[in-house]
């Protein structure tokens, strides 16, 4: 049995499908995960300047710009973070800028997840893309209270807060989203892919 630590994407269970797939179908294994954290709250509209100020956009590192997260809006607020954190905010967060630092930082704080009424949509893609997890329910943004531990599965989308014994629908990641997620964001994702093909091209020299 795997034990679930707090501030971690737990794997629960690991399908794989039988026999031979086509090309068509990307995703072979299908890993449904657990996230358990303390959550932080921010209201509506927090933009990509509030996430991280565009004066700290002279670097790409995931820990310098992590640890000036939400620095204008909540000062001092990455002193109070812990690894594994949640962060809750209401509608259209992540909005402003088409930048991909946002999400760096968020991820390269420490946090876990981001659960939200909704997401900018280019934010949306971005944060997948750099293997930041992040949740639409309208209810747990609105339900949750900042302190609540909450734990989230990732392929149901529910989300249970285990302070106030309460659970809230959220919109399951896609499959693809998941397989982004593990492999750590795009990049990561595209050079496993690129591995795996260069590996069987590899094995059907041999033969």
């Amino acid at each position: 049995m795997t034990a679930n630590l707090p501030g971690t994407i737990t794997p629960l269970l690991r399908n794989r499908s039988p026999g031979k797939q086509s090309s068509k179908t990307c995703i072979t294994e299908i890993v449904t995960m657990k996230i358990k954290g303390k959550t932080w709250k921010f209201g509506d509209n927090i933009d990509t300047d509030a996430i991280v100020a565009a004066r700290y956009l002279v670097s790409i590192d995931p820990g310098f710009l992590g640890s000036h997260l939400m620095e204008d809006i909540r000062p001092g607020f990455v002193k109070m973070l812990k690894p594994g954190d949640i962060l809750v905010g209401g509608k259209n967060f992540g909005c402003g800028s088409s930048r991909e630092h946002a999400p760096v930082a968020i991820k390269g704080a420490g946090v876990s997840a981001v659960i939200a009424a909704s997401f900018a949509r280019i934010f949306y893609r971005n944060a997948f893309n750099m293997g930041l997890m992040i949740f639409v329910s309208p209810e747990g943004a609105e339900r949750i209270k900042e302190g609540d531990e909450v734990e989230i599965e990732v392929g149901s989308g529910k989300i249970r807060n285990l302070t106030r014994g309460e659970t809230y629908e959220a919109d399951a990641a896609p499959p693809f989203m998941q397989d982004l997620i593990k492999a750590g964001g795009l990049i990561k994702y595209v050079a496993g892919r690129a591995k795996q093909k260069e590996g069987g091209r590899s094995k059907a020299g041999k033969v």
